[in-house]
């Protein structure tokens, strides 16, 4: 899905002969934290709220080219990458430029974000899973053949974080009761990170460990 349908043009580019008093203006009316900044018509990047408050107001936007931040998306470019752009520079608006990197609007932050709401990760039942094994000796081939084998399907997985050569894989999995998948994933040696209360494997242990006791003690 790429982002073409929330292009925004409401938002024109403003020169680099602005002022900066007109800039710190436009920013009391819009909830953004960036604007596009174009030269001769073209796009050559984005100043920020918090630059453009601590500038002198009778300068112009010329005189703080070096404040510029670049970054801009491709109107064919997913959503999921523009969505990764956006973290990475931490705005709230993008600029999106055509094949020939001409300036044609721009998406919000919010907008890429709803559509977490209509991908079957989020909006479909199910249960979520969050497993750990070490960095070379997962795969999510075997993640699906685990899911799979105990009448599971997979709605998305992804890895939610890589951390001392061990990776930690978020799965969502389209049945709520997920104890037999947890024993499974066990067994290949993964640890589970999520916590669940149809897990039998954490009481079984304990009421192993009370019987033990109780049988040593007679």
């Amino acid at each position: 899905m790429t982002i073409e349908q929330y292009i925004l043009n409401d938002i024109p580019m403003q020169a680099c002969t602005e002022k900066i008093g007109a800039l710190q203006e436009l920013f009391d009316k819009l909830p953004h934290s960036h604007i596009p900044v174009g030269k001769n018509g073209e796009f050559v990047g984005c100043l920020s709220e918090n630059d453009v408050r601590s500038f002198d107001s009778s300068k112009s936007i010329a005189d703080y080219q070096f404040a510029l931040e670049h970054f801009s998306v491709q109107e064919e470019d997913t959503w999921l990458s523009v969505l990764e752009i956006f973290a990475q520079n931490r705005t709230t608006l993008m600029p999106v430029l055509n094949a020939q990197k001409r300036y044609v609007g721009y998406v919000e932050l919010n907008d890429v974000i709803g559509l977490f709401n209509i991908i079957p990760f989020l909006s479909e039942p199910g249960g979520v899973l969050v497993v750990e094994k070490g960095f070379t000796d997962y795969s999510f081939s075997e993640i699906c053949q685990i899911v799979e084998s105990n009448s599971g399907k997979i709605l998305g997985l992804f890895i939610s974080r890589i951390k001392n050569e061990v990776a930690q894989i978020t799965v969502k999995i389209n049945i709520a009761g997920l104890n037999e998948i947890i024993q499974a994933f066990r067994r290949y040696g993964y640890k589970i990170v999520s916590h669940h209360h149809e897990d039998s494997y954490q009481q079984n242990l304990k009421e192993r460990s009370e019987y033990l006791q109780k049988y040593l003690g007679i």
